[in-house]
């Protein structure tokens, strides 16, 4: 009996020393295929992927709140500002063209001005009113090129021409159209003769006889017998 009793006591102790074997065996396992599960949780390519070319927060806030810049109406509509460009009109051209001419043609001549016969009539003998006379003299600048403000042989516009040759008949004459209009007395057509005075709108000249007037024209033109080319014009008589 004592023999059966230390044979049991033996054969337990054996299978308690098993169990304990077979538990710490089981937990070793278990430790083991957990660490070898880690690496492949922690580096699943779709995670990584997802973790490396994914939205960011921030990239999900832009596109979920896109931002704005308004722009004040007053800058919206400012005005752009250009250089100015200006350029000379045809007319200011013509109208420097002129005064250099002027200039080239007083300096050329070289004889009396109108004020000057004033003080010395070229015709003394020649009764005032005797326009025949007065034409003559003005036909002789027949060919004289025209001269904006000119008032001599060297150049002459029209109140400049009538006022040149009437000088030398002692007859004082302003140098504008409507001035020489003023000092003259108007006749009628058919009484009209070569010497008198054709007025018209910004222009006049010697009645020439015949429906005809001398005047000095335009610019680039010279002093000519020509038809008057209107019926809006008077005839005045000076002297």
């Amino acid at each position: 009996m004592a023999i059966e009793k230390a044979g049991a006591k033996k054969a337990s102790r054996k299978s308690t020393k098993r169990s304990i074997i077979n538990m710490a065996v089981m937990t070793l396992a278990a430790g083991l295929v957990a660490t070898m599960a880690i690496p492949a949780y922690a580096f699943n390519p779709k995670a990584t992927a997802a973790a490396q070319f994914g939205t960011s927060a921030i990239d999900g806030m832009r596109k979920a709140q896109p931002q704005t810049v308004a722009v004040s109406q007053t800058v919206a509509e400012a005005a752009v500002s250009r250089d100015a460009v200006t350029a000379t009109s045809v007319a200011e051209l013509a109208r420097q063209k002129a005064a250099a001419q002027l200039v080239s043609y007083a300096k050329a001549y070289k004889g009396p001005s109108a004020a000057q016969l004033l003080k010395a009539p070229v015709y003394t003998a020649a009764p005032v009113g005797n326009q025949a006379a007065i034409f003559a003299a003005a036909k002789q600048y027949i060919g004289t090129p025209y001269v904006f403000g000119g008032a001599t042989p060297a150049g002459f516009d029209c109140s400049g021409y009538i006022m040149f040759v009437y000088a030398q008949f002692g007859i004082s004459l302003p140098h504008s159209v409507s001035g020489e209009a003023a000092r003259g007395t108007r006749v009628s057509l058919a009484d009209a003769v070569p010497g008198d005075v054709v007025i018209m709108s910004g222009h006049d000249g010697f009645y020439a006889g015949n429906g005809n007037i001398m005047d000095a024209p335009a610019a680039g033109r010279s002093i000519s017998i020509r038809p008057i080319w209107t019926t809006s014009y008077y005839i005045v008589r000076i002297g």
